[in-house]
């Protein structure tokens, strides 16, 4: 978390702000898993009232990030190898059937801005996960999946399948730490992904994103086997 007197937050939007460096703090492992906090130390962090600061953990808690402790505050959820197992195979589903629905039914319309937009997230991406920065990937990797899931223009999907992923980087994130050096470990054809999609090419999409889950599923099993 932050040090030093707080970090500063404009009194514009404090729910989605707080909520917002929170979500980074339990997403990059900086927030462990199991710890707990109340609303009194977060307002106190970031100098600001105690109500915003609820309302954003609260949020959090929605989104399956955060457990709502009562009478003790909020805790960043723990996540078990067997939770991993079946977000990932949830996410896998919906991404097939996703693009299974595309197959059958046209892409439709994929507005050039779009498309452009994706291939940048792609490329930042691509480039932190060859470089093996980890705290730089996870905020690309989670943009460029959120914005190629908007293409598809099922807004539902979209925050179903970003919800997942943000849930299966708090597992994979201190196992991923645990390496060395992360240059290269982790799947980085976002490019090539885009540009299936851009071409239409719905039977190359569906086999990058099959390779992308059994790649992650592959790696942090294999960095956690034993662990619960």
């Amino acid at each position: 978390m932050p040090e030093g007197g707080g970090l500063a937050v404009r009194r514009s939007s404090l729910r989605q702000q707080i909520a917002d460096a929170l979500r980074d703090e339990v997403l990059t492992g900086r927030l462990q898993a199991g710890r707990h906090f109340t609303v009194k130390e977060i307002a106190e962090l970031y100098g600001v009232s105690a109500t915003p600061v609820r309302e954003a953990l609260v949020d959090l808690a929605a989104q399956g990030l955060l457990e709502v402790e009562q009478h003790r505050g909020f805790q960043v959820r723990r996540f078990t190898a067997a939770d991993f197992r079946s977000l990932t195979d949830a996410r896998a589903f919906v991404v097939e059937a996703a693009f299974r629905h595309m197959a059958e039914h046209g892409m439709g319309d994929l507005p050039a801005d779009a498309i452009a937009s994706v291939r940048r997230r792609a490329e930042a991406a691509a480039r932190a996960a060859r470089s093996g920065v980890l705290d730089v990937l996870i905020g690309c990797d989670l943009r460029f999946w959120r914005e190629l899931a908007a293409i598809g223009g099922n807004p539902h999907i979209c925050e179903f399948l970003d919800r997942i992923r943000a849930q299966t980087w708090i597992y994979a994130v201190p196992h991923l730490r645990a390496l060395t050096d992360l240059a290269g470990v982790c799947w980085c054809d976002h490019v090539a992904l885009v540009d299936a999609v851009a071409a239409r090419d719905t039977d190359t999409a569906r086999q990058l994103t099959r390779e992308y889950h059994a790649h992650n599923r592959a790696l942090i099993e294999k960095l956690a086997p034993t662990r619960p």
